[in-house]
């Protein structure tokens, strides 16, 4: 993300899917130590079926370049 002028400080919007929603607790855990404080961009959490056998989250995010 450095290498194109950007930052956890730039983020727009993220969508986030769950396996279960029994992991959201932890998924926020981590997040809200990941995403600089004041800088949570635009947020949407849904269950979903995911692709890949014991994948339990996928994060897409949108930033804005420097």
């Amino acid at each position: 993300m450095t290498s194109a002028g950007v930052d956890r400080t730039r983020l727009v919007s993220a969508s986030i899917w769950l396996s279960d929603p029994k992991y959201f607790a932890e998924f926020n855990a981590v997040w809200d130590a990941w995403v600089p404080a004041g800088h949570a961009p635009t947020r949407a959490c849904v269950q979903a079926l995911l692709m890949k056998p014991g994948c339990d989250v996928e994060v897409a995010v949108t930033a804005l370049s420097a």
